[in-house]
């Protein structure tokens, strides 16, 4: 199996792979993970709690519940597929419409790693929760719906005893539960190197130490969704490679628009913040905080998403030229949103499951 890794520039080639209609394809979307793809869970959850603990996270300066200055990749993949989720603590119903269960600070299993005397469900927990309601009066989940797994950075940052072979095993608990009860169409995300943040590099010893931890989980991973679709080829499985694309972009910036990847805009904590960088540099910072991306890297990632979804159902190029594609999408995605969008720590971060990578057989 070969890598198709993300790369910089060369927008011309984008016109050779153009994303289609893809809405069409998905009944609705449901996202699993945490604070990386958490659209308000547990901004909601913490306003409700009152005076038990303050609204996570703050807004401003994070956006409408969201651990970034504005939009994060679930939005943007979202409106591509023109399949919004609504936060699951707002009380959708469940049965005719996409629901994101993201919980900041979620655990890859049970519980929340940030804040651990709330009954916040981990990513296993999410999914379980999902297919128990689901299956009150549906014989299966939706088949025509994609779902996406995206966990474990809280784990390992904020986990007393960080293995990934039991983080893993959580994320590869959740995948075979929804494929026992239906799902046929299921996106999973790898981390990025957790080494690599803001807030590894401004602790002494930390970066190695999580960047081996990011492989090893990566290679975990990898092994088990080759265990997985071997032993459920009927299912669509749909892998993005984060880790790839952040290495990219630390490696090389300026290509992909940002003046700086290892500081963040936002210094301080989720309860007590010390300094915002302007507004109008904001997108010039690959991270928002210490852990979590600005909305133009997110929505790199939600480019990276995309191109994988669209991989699954045109012929696929050889290698050079799929790195080559994959980086005049996330530039043409990039230079896209600008237009649109003319306004979209060191925290102490809720860091949601980070995990993405587009391994393409090749």
């Amino acid at each position: 199996m070969k890598k198709q890794f993300i790369a910089a520039g060369f927008v011309g080639f984008f016109f050779l792979f153009p994303v289609k209609g893809l809405a069409a394809n998905f009944s609705n979307i449901y996202i699993f993970g945490d604070s990386l793809s958490d659209t308000g869970n547990i901004f909601n959850f913490t306003q409700n709690l009152e005076n038990q603990l303050p609204s996570v996270p703050p807004s401003p300066p994070y956006f409408n519940g969201r651990f970034s200055n504005n939009k994060i990749w679930v939005d943007y993949v979202g409106e591509t597929l023109n399949l919004n989720p609504i936060p699951f603590s707002e009380n959708p119903n469940i049965f005719n419409q996409s629901i994101n269960f993201a919980v900041g600070g979620a655990s890859s299993g049970f519980g929340n790693a940030v804040v651990p005397n709330v009954p916040l469900p981990g990513v296993l927990e999410q999914v379980s929760l999902f297919t128990q309601t689901f299956l009150s009066t549906n014989p299966q989940v939706d088949p025509n719906a994609l779902y996406a797994v995206w966990g474990g950075g809280n784990d390992y940052v904020f986990g007393t005893d960080p293995n990934p072979i039991n983080t893993v095993q959580n994320l590869s608990n959740a995948l075979n539960l929804l494929a026992t009860f239906g799902a046929k169409n299921i996106m999973v995300f790898n981390l990025p190197d957790l080494g690599r943040t803001p807030l590894a590099l401004a602790t002494m010893g930390l970066a190695p130490i999580l960047t081996d931890i990011t492989v090893a989980h990566n290679t975990q991973l990898a092994t088990s969704l080759d265990i997985f679709k071997s032993n459920q080829p009927d299912i669509n499985v749909i892998d993005v490679d984060v880790f790839s694309l952040f290495n990219q972009v630390a490696d090389n910036p300026r290509k992909f628009g940002f003046t700086n990847v290892a500081i963040p805009c936002v210094v301080g904590s989720l309860i007590s913040i010390n300094s915002v960088c302007d507004i109008e540099q904001q997108n010039d910072f690959l991270f928002f905080d210490s852990v979590h991306p600005t909305t133009r890297a997110h929505s790199l990632v939600a480019d990276a998403a995309l191109l994988a979804l669209e991989s699954k159902s045109v012929p696929e190029p050889g290698a050079v030229l799929g790195m080559l594609a994959v980086g005049a999408l996330g530039a043409a995605g990039v230079l896209k949103r600008q237009q649109k969008q003319s306004a979209f720590t060191q925290a102490n971060p809720v860091l949601v499951g980070q995990s993405s990578h587009t391994m393409v057989e090749n």
